[in-house]
């Protein structure tokens, strides 16, 4: 009886210890690569599943052949039931709830809130888009039910590595922001910030232009010297006009603390910022949007996705990290909500027996201006990365067409781009990225850019 009980354990014993070197050789295999694509801003109020071109469909498998897959979700799900806050991120944006689905249905499985349209329809909608979100199953960050559940960073489990993703954003109506509890207070819900001062830098002349002004209208004298504050804006004396941005430490300091902890969780960390702000045009960016994408890389993040600005700007490689400072526009549905609040259409002087199609009449005027007349913020890319371990080992850019001069009902749906607008969009990019010391190939043959790492990239 001891002998047969011996050989039954010896037995099991192999068992389990073998089948536990193969299951680990089999699903973590050292150095595995993974692959991950990276897209912009999504604006989806509009099924993508019924859709069959080859074009587009060949962008789906694309995407859903990596093994991560993110998107910035600029849209609430709900169906009306919250009522719409006195102040939003510009077009109030809502979706049908079902649509969740079809981000999933497309591949991707992390998506980041953390935008200016958080808060279009208050907590509720927020709560409700959550909901949507996790029973779609999706991975999502930067909102919460206060400021320490917006900030943490939310994990995607893979075959191939976990990955975490942190999500904030420097562009948004303040009563989005999430704040902190006290003893006697508890926290609001909302959006992780990322919050910036501004400093108007102004000649000479135009500083004393701008006293006298003050003077004329009657408003308190201001102080003699190099500065003053002008529409509550802050405007210093220097040698040429510029403006200056400069991080807030407390959203620094508490921003890089959650990427170190994720560091140390996951094998893979995505940072995503949500910025409108531009440096001195709309194709570059901030200061502080640089400053905190390398704060983020040195604090343990692998790669920095911005988004917002609805176009290009350039990549940047640090410290052996990307950096894409906008990847414009993946899905760009904003024209075809099903309602609008009151509010925007008093934005056009517009009354109450006007509908979704009147507004977009007089916000585009026809599409004579606006998003609809200026093609760059319907061509975009896709990034595809390739990771081995922590070390990227490769960047292609998929170039995209959304639709330009298509009707408003057509536009705002990703394609590949045909070659012509592929090799106008990968040069652009080219150009934009070049101030970064990087360098954007285009390849004819595949109709992608790919990106020149450097001899000495870790």
């Amino acid at each position: 009886m001891r002998l047969k009980k011996f050989i039954y354990f010896f037995l099991a014993f192999l068992i389990l210890t073998g089948s536990n070197g193969v299951l680990w050789s089999e699903v973590r295999k050292e150095g595995s690569p993974v692959t991950m694509v990276l897209t912009g801003d999504s604006i989806i109020t509009r099924r993508l599943s019924v859709y069959s071109e080859p074009e587009f469909l060949k962008l789906i498998d694309l995407i859903r052949a990596a093994d991560v897959a993110f998107t910035n979700l600029e849209i609430l799900f709900h169906d009306y039931e919250p009522y719409p806050m006195h102040e939003s991120g510009g077009t109030y944006l809502r979706a049908e709830p079902a649509l969740a689905r079809e981000l999933v249905w497309a591949g991707f499985d992390l998506v980041s809130r953390a935008n200016n349209h958080a808060g279009d329809f208050g907590v509720l909608g927020m709560e409700l888009t959550t909901k949507y979100v996790e029973e779609a199953g999706l991975v999502h960050a930067g909102v919460g039910r206060s400021l320490a559940e917006a900030r943490e960073a939310r994990f995607l489990e893979t075959g191939k590595a976990r990955v975490a993703l942190i999500s904030c954003a420097s562009t948004f109506p303040d009563h989005a922001r999430a704040s902190k509890s006290r003893d006697d207070i508890p926290p609001r819900p909302g959006l992780s910030p990322l919050r910036y001062s501004t400093t108007y830098v102004v000649t000479a002349e135009q500083l004393e232009n701008l006293r006298s002004l003050l003077l004329a209208w009657g408003l308190n004298p201001p102080r003699e010297g190099d500065q003053l504050m002008f529409m509550r804006q802050r405007m210093i004396k220097g040698d040429f006009p510029e403006i200056k941005t400069t991080l807030n430490q407390d959203d620094l300091t508490e921003i890089t603390a959650v990427v170190r902890n994720a560091s140390g969780l996951a094998d893979l960390v995505i940072v995503s910022v949500h910025s409108h702000e531009q440096g001195r045009d709309r194709f570059s960016p901030a200061s502080f949007l640089v400053d905190f994408a390398h704060a983020a890389i040195d604090a343990g993040a692998d790669v920095v996705v911005n988004h917002g600005p609805h176009v290009l700007k350039g990549i940047e490689i640090y410290k052996g990290k990307p950096i894409f400072y906008s990847l414009g526009n993946f899905i760009f549905q904003n024209e075809t909500p099903l309602r609008l609040p009151q509010e925007n259409y008093e934005t056009y002087r517009l009354g109450e027996d006007k509908h979704v199609a009147d507004f977009n009449e007089a916000r585009y005027s026809s599409d004579r201006r606006g998003f609809p007349s200026q093609p760059e913020y319907w061509e975009s890319v896709v990034a595809q990365l390739k990771w081995k371990g922590k070390a990227l080992e490769e960047i292609r850019l998929i170039p995209i067409s959304l639709g330009f001069g298509q009707p408003r009902w057509v536009r705002g749906r990703p394609v590949l781009a045909e070659p012509q607008l592929g090799k106008k969009i990968i040069e652009n990019l080219r150009k934009l990225s070049a101030p970064y010391g990087t360098l954007v190939e285009f390849k004819e043959k595949e109709n992608i850019g790919v990106v020149v790492l450097p001899p000495d990239h870790p």
